[in-house]
């Protein structure tokens, strides 16, 4: 018993000498620092950068910075597990902005102008302008211009656009906001003005509407001598046709709002047709029977007949001497027509229905407004009064001037 005892400590002094010796836990990597033309390397089980800097007795100011794989590296958190680090260390150098107020002198490590500016607290727009561009690498002390864009505030179908802009006129900004100006519209200021001094623009949407109104133009009616109608008689050779015309109003608004309306000159789009009366020129000779006399006459006409005689037809000075306007006896068969007609008609033959043959050689007067009537002659012994309406034949031959629009 006393020798199972004695074995167990060997037994275990033996499988302690067996085992392998432990591994460190941290193992050791491989940093490169570049700093400037300066190359350090040094291998170290750190992996916080302030750590690894420290070991290597590098000292960061207050605007210098650390960079791991091209961006900027915290000092207080843990590098990721690698093999070997490569860091960089990027010192500040002076920038100088010049602006519409002045210059400043900054202290940037940053790797752009944009980025130096942006981390100085200013707050870039794409419409600045730099120059240097923004993009420009900072590699030393440099001098950069920089002009901010104008804040401009764009009032348009009752929103507003804030946008900031270099450009140097109204028409420019709005191109540049994308909202330019579309067919009747106008900006507050115009568009060729300068941005104004308040960045306040200002666009009026305009819109126009045509509302066509159509008007009928009546036709009139005229007449024409017509060879295919016949003499004293009148036929509708062309019928009247209603013309057309399209007025033209237009309405304007502005922002919704209607500032004017205007009538335009009016169109005509289809002109009226007269409607045509033909006066009959055309001449037909007929034959017929009167009070048993057959004759051949080329007009007939309606007239009022009265009569006369030498000794009812006074001279001023009361006497029967009578003498007609052709110089033939006033007797029988010879009648007057009033003085148009008898220019047109004189020396013609009629016959009356109750009368007779007749020839138009005088001239007479009569209350009647018409034309149509005649006088007819008498000798004193056979006079025989007349006032009544009466049909009168024109005999052949047919005169030169037939007289196809009656007086």
């Amino acid at each position: 018993m006393k020798k199972i005892v004695w074995l167990i400590p060997a037994l275990v002094l033996f499988i302690a000498a067996c085992q392998p010796r432990a591994i460190s836990a941290t193992p050791v990597t491989t940093v490169t620092i570049l700093d400037g033309e300066q190359i350090l390397s040094l291998s170290t089980t750190k992996t916080i950068p302030k750590e690894i800097l420290a070991e290597a007795n590098i000292t960061l100011a207050i605007n210098d910075r650390l960079l791991y794989l091209g961006s900027s590296a915290s000092l207080e958190t843990a590098l990721p597990n690698a093999k070997s680090y490569v860091l960089t260390i990027r010192r500040a150098v002076a920038l100088t902005v010049v602006t519409s107020d002045g210059q400043q002198t900054i202290q940037t490590s940053a790797l752009t102008i944009g980025q130096a500016l942006a981390e100085a607290g200013y707050t870039l727009y794409a419409s600045d302008r730099f120059h240097p561009p923004a993009e420009t690498s900072i590699n030393g002390p440099l001098t950069v211009t920089y002009q901010p864009g104008h804040e401009v505030v764009i009032t348009v179908d009752g929103t507003q656009v804030r946008t900031r802009s270099m450009a140097a006129t109204v028409g420019q900004v709005l191109a540049e906001a994308g909202v330019p100006l579309v067919g009747l519209d106008y900006s507050l200021p115009d568009e060729s003005a300068p941005l104004p001094e308040d960045g306040q623009i200002r666009i009026v949407r305009v819109v126009e509407s045509v509302i066509l109104t159509q008007r009928t133009i009546p036709f009139n009616t005229r007449t024409e001598l017509s060879a295919d109608v016949e003499l004293d008689h009148q036929e509708l050779v062309q019928g009247g046709e209603p013309g057309l015309a399209i007025a033209r109003t237009r309405t304007r608004s502005e922002d919704g709002v209607q500032v004017s309306q205007e009538s335009e000159s009016e169109s005509i789009v289809r002109p009226p047709q007269d409607s045509i009366m033909g006066i009959g020129t055309k001449i037909v000779i007929r034959t017929t029977t009167v009070d048993g006399v057959t004759f051949e006459y080329y007009r007939v006409l309606n007239m009022y007949a009265t009569s006369y005689s030498p000794c009812r037809s006074l001279t001023p000075n009361g006497n029967c001497s009578y003498g007609t306007s052709s110089g033939m006896p006033a007797q029988k068969g010879i009648v007057a027509f009033q003085y148009y007609w008898y220019l047109l008609f004189g020396f013609d033959h009629l016959y009356i229905p109750g009368y007779g043959f007749a020839t138009v050689g005088d001239v007479g007067g009569s209350n009647l407004t018409s034309h149509y009537w005649l006088d007819l002659g008498y000798n004193d012994d056979d006079y025989v009064p007349w006032a009544q309406w009466v049909t009168v034949y024109f005999l052949p031959p047919i005169p030169a001037n037939p007289g196809y629009i009656l007086p």
